[in-house]
């Protein structure tokens, strides 16, 4: 704002010389000493406001930050072939890596070839040191889930550590390999990024609200489900959106690699989407004003009408979301049955000591309705015919530990246990 500062000078200049007229301003104003001439007074405050504006136009935000590369950037009258969402010269910028798409540019969910449900007995009688070796000789389970998930995982904003229903599932998975509650690493990675994450053993598990599907299992395993959500809508309390028919023509954010963004182009006509790397993005652009409705779980909604009271979740279920802990492929080098078997032990035991309830009511009870967890589909062994052709051919580490460095957006957090307190 260099500009705005010339422009203060040169009205502190204008002033110190008008305060020291000449002898002819003194004879012009009847002798008034120190009197301003008002046609120089005048100037000087036009000189200033044009200099203000111009120092304001120079520091604003871009109208195309954010956008991807590839897509033309709008004028504020203009609407892209696509529908895309008009810029705003005034108005913030999108999210970091958004896209501007219309449905055709989604991807689409194929139909369930399997039983997504199915996944490993767990083994009583096994101890986790023969079940998970390489995990239990390097002492720590780690994770990859979401930091702006709330109610599933996010970071306190006074303590600085992760909270949240997932969260606690991932101690829970640590507590009964190691006796410790607390010796989790835990790596964040977006949506998009899950499935790769697991292939390339930068993590052990995946705890990010992860939807059980045909196709996801066909790259990656699967636990038993430990939660089951409804994609719905989320809205601005005030909206004239109630169903998913009122959506044609209005812009809906959608996080990047979800089965919520396949649903949608199957479901919704006519509509131009906002593609984003977390939902935290989508809940800034729909209070922004960028987009009109967000779709997703109803569970994820709920953490943000938890934050904004001004959002509402409207709309009838459209899908149903059954979630698991996502879990590396068997390779010939690694297999994973015993981790699959190790976390559906976890689960069992929250299941039956009411643990899964405590986490329930802590986290989520005030904003959903899913109060029961979902019932398991056991099997001795999984069809082998559901391996992804890649795998065997996947960079498969001696051990379970992740062999390439954190990505810049990993990040450890504090071994303490949570803390307590309903949300």
């Amino acid at each position: 704002m260099q500009i705005g500062k010339r422009a203060a000078r040169t009205m502190r200049q204008w002033d110190d010389a008008e305060r020291r007229p000449s002898p002819g301003d003194h004879a012009r104003h009847g002798g008034a000493r120190g009197a301003v001439p008002t046609s120089r007074r005048s100037a000087a405050l036009a000189i200033a406001a044009i200099a203000v504006a111009g120092g304001l136009a120079a520091c604003g935000p871009s109208t195309d930050a954010g956008l991807a590369t590839d897509t033309p950037t709008p004028s504020s009258t203009e609407v892209t072939t696509s529908g895309a969402i008009p810029s705003v010269d005034s108005g913030p910028p999108l999210p970091a890596d958004a896209r501007v798409q219309s449905l055709s540019d989604l991807p689409t969910e194929r139909t369930q070839d399997c039983n997504p449900l199915e996944t490993l007995r767990p083994d009583p009688a096994a101890e986790p040191k023969d079940l998970v070796p390489q995990i239990y000789e390097r002492g720590r389970l780690i994770v990859g889930l979401d930091q702006g998930s709330n109610l599933f995982s996010f970071r306190d904003p006074v303590s600085g550590e992760l909270e949240g229903f997932d969260v606690d599932l991932a101690r829970e998975i640590a507590r009964d390999i190691f006796g410790d509650p607390s010796r989790v690493e835990f790596r964040s990675l977006t949506s998009a990024e899950r499935i790769n994450a697991l292939a390339n053993h930068r993590v052990d598990v995946v705890v990010k609200s992860m939807s059980i599907t045909c196709d996801r299992k066909k790259q990656v395993r699967f636990s038993a489900p430990y939660f089951s959500a409804n994609q719905r809508l989320l809205t601005l309390r005030g909206s004239d959106i109630t169903s998913l028919s009122d959506l044609t023509n209005k812009r809906v954010c959608v996080a990047q690699g979800t089965t919520s963004s396949a649903r949608l182009a199957q479901e919704a006509k006519n509509l131009t989407v906002l593609t984003v790397n977390t939902w935290a993005d989508c809940l800034v652009a729909i209070q922004q004003g960028q987009v009109d409705a967000v779709t997703t779980d109803d569970a994820i909604l709920a953490g943000m009408v938890a934050q904004d009271p001004n959002l509402q979740i409207i709309g009838e279920s459209f899908q149903t979301e059954p979630y698991g802990v996502g879990i590396a492929k068997d390779t010939p080098a690694l297999s994973t049955d015993g981790l699959a078997r190790q976390v559906n032990s976890t689960l069992e035991r929250i299941r039956n000591d009411g643990t899964w309830r405590r986490m329930y009511n802590r986290w989520l009870a005030p904003y959903s309705s899913n109060a029961v967890m979902p019932s398991p589909e056991y099997v001795d062994s999984e069809d082998p015919s559901q391996a992804s052709a890649t795998a065997s051919s996947s960079a498969a580490p001696s051990s379970s530990a992740p062999t390439s460095a954190a990505p810049s957006e990993s990040s450890n957090v504090p071994t303490s246990t949570t803390r307590g307190g309903t949300r």
